[in-house]
C-alpha cells in the first residue's frame, strides 16, 4: 500500500486550517503536525535538484494549497477541530460519565474528577445549537446539535446507571455492548405485567423483613432491608436465563438477605424458616452439630417464566467470599458431567458484599481463575449488594480503590453500577448482565448501590460509627416504597391494587405464622443428587476393615500398555525416553511398581471404570518431584499427550490441570467439583505440604466440618508432600497435627502411607465406600524414589487398604521393644534396624491416623505383649502425630522419640538435619549416635537439595 495514503485520505480544507494556525502560532497545533509542517516549509524552500516547485504541485493538492491563503475558511457548518472536541466529549462520557452517575439513593456521591464540562473540551455554551456530524456515533444522525448530543449522553450515562466498560480490549465484545448500552438502555420499558412483577417481588421482600422483624425482635437475620431490590434483581437472571437456554442456576452468598433469598427466591416454605426462628425445628443431630439458619443451603426446582430451572444456594461459612470458588468447582463439575460442557445451561451467581469483595484476597484468585482452562465455568454474574459499609467500617477505610468492583478490570469484566432505589434500572443491568454472559461466557459485575437499613446485624446501632448516614437512612423510604410511589405517578400501577398487594401478603404472611400449611415446590431429584442418595452415612465398624478394591490383571495390563506407548510421530525428550523405559520395565519384566506407577495405575483403573478422575494444583502434570509425567510433552512441537487417556473404548478422562499459583481458590473450587459429583475423584495436590496454610480457611470451614455442619458428605483427596530431608522450614511438613486436631467424629481421613499399593487402595477406597470422606495424605517426597518404596503387581490385583504394617523383619518372641511410627521415617528405622541386625525391635506403622485404626494395631500390638511401645515422629514434639495419639494411647505409650519442641518446622541447615535426624534414629534404638547408621540420612538429604 502507498506509504503515504493517509495525506490522500485526509481532509483538505481541515490540513489547510491547520496550516494557518500554524503560520499564525506553532504552538497552536499538536507537535506531530508540528513536525509534518516543518517537513513541508522545507521541502518547499528546499526542493529536491535545488528548483523550488511550481504552485499546484507537491505534498498538497491544488485544492488546499497554502500559497496565497487567505483567512480560515469554515468546514462545512462548523470548523474541523471542534469535531474532534465533540468525539472527545463522547468518549469522555463512555469512559467516565459513571463518575457522575446518580447511583447512590441516600447521599451525593464523591467528586471524583470526571471533567464532562464543555470547558473541559473547549466547548462553549454558544456551540449548543451548532450540529455536529459526531451525533450519528449515538445514533442521532449528521444533523444533531450539541444540546441534542450532550442531552442523550447525560440520558445515557448520568441516570441511576453507570456503565463502566471502555477498557475491554476485545473490539468485538466493546461494540457489543456500547451497542447495548446506547441503545436498548435508552429503550428500556418493562410492560406494566412485569412492573406488576417488579413490585410483588419487592413487596415479598420488604414484608418479609418487617415481619421477621416485628415478630422476632432482637433475634438476628442479617437483614436485608435497604438493599430488597435483590430480590426482583435475582428474580430477572433466572427469567432472563432461562430464556437464554439456562436450566440450572447455582447460587452463593453470605449470611446478609439469605433468608429473604431462601424464602422468596428458592421457594423455601415460611413454616420451615419461622419454626428455625421459633426454635420448634427439630434438626438432626445425629449426623452432626448443624450451623445456623442463614449459613445452611438449598436446593429447588422453579417456574421462570413457562421453564423450569433448578436452583441451588451453596452452603456457606461466616468466612466471607469463601463460598465463591466452591460455587465455581460445583458449576464445573455439572457441566462435565451433565450438561456436555454447554455454558449455557448452568449460571453461577455470586452475590457480594462492597467491602468482602474489595477486601478479601479469595476475589482476586477467583477472578483469575475464570478464564483458565481447568477452572472455567462459562462466566460468573457478580452481584455486589453495596450498602456502603463494612461491618462499621466505612467505605474509604476499607478500599484505595474508588469502587468495590475494581477487581473486574483485571479481566476486561464490565461493570454496571446502579442505584438499589430504581428496580428497573436495577432489571435492565441485570438483564443485560445475564445476556453478555450467555453471548460471551465470561464474568460481569453488578454494583446495586443501596444501604443497610440497621447495623450488621439486628441487635447493633449503627450510629455508634456511622451517625449521619444513618439519620439520612432513618428517614429514607425503602425501596418497594419509592417504586411504588413511582408507579403510582407514573399511572403505571391504581394506587389501591399496590395497598391490595401489601395486605394480601401480611395476611399470607400472618397465616404463615399461624402454622397454616404451606405446599413445598415439587422437586425432582437430579442424576447426580440420585448418586448421593444412593450412599448412606458412615458407621464405626466401616472402618475396622477396609472394603477390596484390588483390580483385575487385564487392566493392570491395559493401564501398563498405556502409560508405555507414544503416538505414531510423538519426539520424546532422551529424559522421558528413558522414563517409557523404566515404566515398560516395571510392568511387563520386574513387575514391582514405584509410587509413581502405583498413583497412575489408580488413576487409570478408575476411567476405565468411567468414574472422572480430576487432579489440580500447582504442575501436577509432571509433578513437583519430576515423577508423575501424566501428560509428555513432544520435544519438537511441545505438543501435549495424556497417556491415561487412551486405555480403551469409552472410558472417562482424565482432566489433570497446572493450577494457578493459588491454594485457597485452588482447593475451594475441587471441594466444590467434589460435592457436586459422588462419582469422581477428586484431588488437589499441593506444591509442598505447608502450602496448604494459604488455603487454612477452606479446610477449616468446608473440608474437616462440612458433614457436621450441612450434612454435607465429600470425598475430596488432598496431597500434602511431607517429610524431613534437610529442606528447611517451609518445605519440611504440611502440619499433620493440625488435621488431627480437626479430626473428630471420622469425618476426615488422615494418612501417612509407605507403600505404592497401599496408596493406590486408598485412592480406590474413596469410591468404593458406600459413603464419601476427604482423604488427607501427608505424601511422599524422598520416597517416590526410594528402591525400598516399591509394592509388587500381586498387590494391586488383590486386597485392600491396610491401616496398620506390621514388621517382617523382627523374631516376635524376642522383640523387647516397639517402635510405632508414620510415614518416610520408617525408612530410616529400618536401615538401623536391619544393619543392626536388631530382631528384638519391631517396627510398626501407622499407614491411616484418623479415624483411628484401634482394633487393627491391638492385633498388631497383640504379638509383643512384653515389649514397651514407643511412638517415633520426625518433628518436633509439638508437632506430628504426638499430642494426638495420647487421645487414643496414652497409657499403652511409653514415651516419645522426636526432635525438641519448636516454633519452627525443621532447620534450614542441611548438616544440622543430618545430626537430627541421626539422633532420633540413635535415641529409637536407644544406641550412642555415633554408631547409627546413616547412609540413607545422607542420601537423602543431599538428593533434596536438588529439587528445592
Amino acid at each position: 500500500m502507498d506509504a503515504y495514503s493517509y495525506i490522500a485520505n485526509a481532509h483538505g480544507e481541515y490540513i489547510d486550517q491547520l496550516y494557518q494556525s500554524y503560520k499564525a502560532d506553532p504552538q497552536s497545533v499538536d507537535v506531530s503536525w508540528q513536525k509534518f509542517f516543518e517537513g513541508f516549509d522545507f521541502a518547499q524552500q528546499y526542493p529536491e535538484g535545488g528548483v523550488g516547485q511550481p504552485d499546484g504541485e507537491g505534498v498538497l493538492a491544488t485544492t488546499a494549497s497554502t500559497n496565497q491563503a487567505g483567512a480560515i475558511r469554515a468546514v462545512d457548518t462548523v470548523a474541523a477541530d471542534k469535531e474532534t472536541q465533540v468525539r472527545n466529549l463522547i468518549h469522555a462520557y463512555r469512559s467516565r460519565g459513571h463518575l457522575v452517575a446518580r447511583t447512590n439513593p441516600v447521599r451525593e456521591r464523591k467528586d471524583r474528577k470526571a471533567r464532562l464540562n464543555l470547558q473541559d473540551f473547549g466547548l462553549s455554551d454558544a456551540d449548543l445549537d451548532t450540529k455536529f456530524k459526531n451525533g450519528e456515533v449515538l445514533g442521532l444522525g449528521t444533523e444533531a446539535t450539541l444540546r441534542d448530543i450532550v442531552s442523550a449522553l447525560q440520558k445515557i450515562y448520568t441516570r441511576t446507571i453507570g456503565f463502566e466498560y471502555m477498557y475491554i480490549r476485545d473490539p468485538q465484545v466493546l461494540d457489543w455492548f456500547r451497542e447495548k448500552v446506547e441503545k436498548d438502555s435508552l429503550s428500556f420499558n418493562p410492560g406494566v405485567e412485569y412492573k406488576k412483577r417488579i413490585l410483588s417481588k419487592l413487596n415479598e421482600a420488604v414484608v418479609f423483613e418487617n415481619f421477621l422483624h416485628t415478630k422476632f425482635l432482637g433475634q438476628k437475620r442479617f437483614s436485608l432491608e435497604g438493599g430488597e431490590t435483590t430480590i426482583p434483581a435475582l428474580d430477572a437472571i433466572i427469567r432472563k436465563g432461562a430464556e437464554l437456554g439456562v436450566e440450572e442456576v447455582m447460587i452463593g452468598m453470605a449470611h446478609r438477605g439469605r433468608l429473604n433469598v431462601l424464602a422468596n427466591i428458592m421457594g423455601k416454605t415460611y413454616e420451615q424458616i419461622f419454626s428455625e426462628f421459633e426454635g420448634t425445628a427439630v434438626p438432626d443431630l445425629t449426623m452432626g452439630d448443624g450451623d445456623v439458619k442463614y449459613h445452611m443451603g438449598y436446593s429447588s426446582q422453579v417456574d421462570a417464566g413457562g421453564r423450569s430451572v433448578n436452583l441451588k444456594l451453596a452452603p456457606n461459612p461466616s468466612h466471607l467470599e469463601a463460598v465463591n470458588p466452591v460455587v465455581e468447582g460445583f458449576v464445573r463439575a455439572k457441566l462435565d458431567h451433565g450438561y456436555q460442557n454447554d455454558y449455557n445451561k448452568v449460571l453461577p451467581i455470586l452475590i457480594h458484599g462492597d467491602a468482602a469483595v474489595a477486601g478479601q484476597g479469595i476475589g482476586y484468585e477467583v477472578t483469575q481463575m475464570s478464564q483458565l482452562e481447568g477452572y472455567k465455568t462459562g462466566g460468573t454474574v457478580h452481584f455486589v449488594i453495596n450498602n456502603q459499609v463494612g461491618f462499621t467500617t466505612d467505605f474509604e477505610d476499607a478500599r484505595s480503590s474508588i469502587y468495590s468492583t475494581d477487581l473486574a478490570k483485571i479481566i476486561d469484566a464490565p461493570v454496571v453500577h446502579v442505584n438499589g432505589d430504581d428496580p428497573e434500572a436495577v432489571v435492565f443491568a441485570v438483564q443485560l448482565a445475564t445476556e453478555y454472559r450467555q453471548q460471551f461466557h465470561a464474568d460481569i459485575f453488578i454494583d446495586m448501590v443501596c444501604y443497610r437499613r440497621h447495623g450488621h446485624n439486628e441487635s447493633d446501632e449503627p450510629k455508634f460509627t456511622q451517625p449521619t448516614l444513618y439519620n439520612l437512612i432513618s428517614k429514607h423510604q425503602n425501596p418497594r416504597e419509592v417504586y411504588n410511589a413511582m408507579l403510582v405517578e407514573r399511572g403505571d400501577v391504581d394506587k389501591e391494587l399496590a395497598n391490595q398487594m401489601d395486605r394480601e401478603f401480611r395476611d399470607l404472611l400472618q397465616a404463615r405464622l399461624d402454622m397454616v400449611k404451606q405446599k413445598p415446590l415439587p422437586y425432582n431429584y437430579q442424576a447426580l443428587e440420585n448418586e448421593w442418595r444412593s450412599l448412606r452415612r458412615s458407621k464405626p465398624e466401616d472402618f475396622d476393615q477396609s472394603p477390596a478394591t484390588g483390580i483385575s490383571e487385564e487392566l493392570v495390563q491395559k493401564v501398563g500398555t498405556a502409560l508405555t506407548t507414544l503416538p505414531e510421530g510423538f519426539k520424546p525428550l532422551k529424559q522421558i525416553d528413558n522414563l517409557m523405559k523404566e515404566r515398560k520395565k516395571m510392568f511387563f519384566e520386574t513387575r514391582v511398581l514405584n509410587w509413581a506407577a502405583g498413583e497412575l495405575l489408580a488413576y487409570g483403573s478408575l476411567l476405565a471404570e468411567k468414574h472422572i478422575v480430576r487432579l489440580s494444583g500447582q504442575d501436577v502434570q509432571r509433578g513437583t518431584f519430576s515423577h508423575r509425567h501424566a501428560v509428555l510433552h513432544d520435544a519438537e512441537t511441545s505438543a501435549p499427550y495424556n497417556s491415561l487417556n487412551y486405555i480403551e473404548e469409552g472410558q472417562e478422562k482424565l482432566n489433570i490441570y497446572n493450577s494457578l499459583l493459588s491454594e485457597y481458590g485452588v482447593l475451594g473450587f475441587e471441594f466444590g467439583y467434589a460435592m457436586a459429583n459422588p462419582t469422581a475423584l477428586v484431588i488437589w495436590e499441593a506444591q509442598f505440604g505447608d502450602f496448604a496454610n494459604g488455603a487454612q480457611t477452606m479446610i477449616d470451614q468446608f473440608v474437616v466440618s462440612s458433614e457436621s455442619k450441612w450434612q454435607r458428605m465429600n470425598g475430596l483427596v488432598m496431597l500434602l508432600p511431607h517429610g524431613y530431608e534437610g529442606q528447611g522450614p517451609e518445605h519440611s511438613n504440611a502440619r499433620p497435627e493440625r488435621f488431627l486436631q480437626l479430626a473428630a467424629e471420622n469425618n476426615i481421613i488422615v494418612a501417612n502411607m509407605t507403600t505404592p499399593a497401599n496408596f493406590f487402595h486408598a485412592l480406590r477406597r474413596q469410591l468404593t465406600w458406600g459413603f464419601r470422606k476427604p482423604l488427607v495424605v501427608m505424601s511422599p517426597k524422598s520416597m517416590l524414589r526410594h528402591p525400598l518404596c516399591v509394592s509388587p503387581v500381586e498387590e494391586f490385583t488383590s486386597g485392600s487398604f491396610r491401616e496398620v504394617l506390621g514388621d517382617v523383619y523382627a523374631e516376635d518372641k524376642k522383640v523387647k521393644r516397639v517402635l510405632l511410627c508414620s510415614g518416610k521415617v520408617y525408612f530410616d528405622l529400618l536401615e538401623e534396624q536391619q544393619k543392626s541386625q536388631r530382631k528384638d525391635v519391631a517396627i510398626v506403622r501407622l499407614e491411616q491416623l484418623h479415624p483411628f485404626p484401634k482394633k487393627q494395631l491391638d492385633a498388631e500390638l497383640a504379638k509383643y505383649p512384653k515389649a514397651k511401645v514407643y511412638w517415633v515422629q520426625e518433628e518436633p514434639e509439638n508437632m506430628g502425630y504426638w499430642n494426638y495419639l495420647l487421645r487414643f494411647m496414652r497409657r499403652e505409650l511409653e514415651d516419645v522419640i522426636s526432635r525438641k519442641p519448636s516454633a519452627s518446622p525443621a532447620t534450614g541447615y542441611n548438616k544440622v538435619h543430618v545430626k537430627e535426624q541421626k539422633d532420633l534414629v540413635a535415641r529409637a534404638f536407644d544406641k550412642p549416635r555415633e554408631e547409627v547408621a546413616d547412609t540413607v540420612i545422607k542420601e537423602t538429604a543431599a538428593n533434596a537439595q536438588k529439587t528445592d
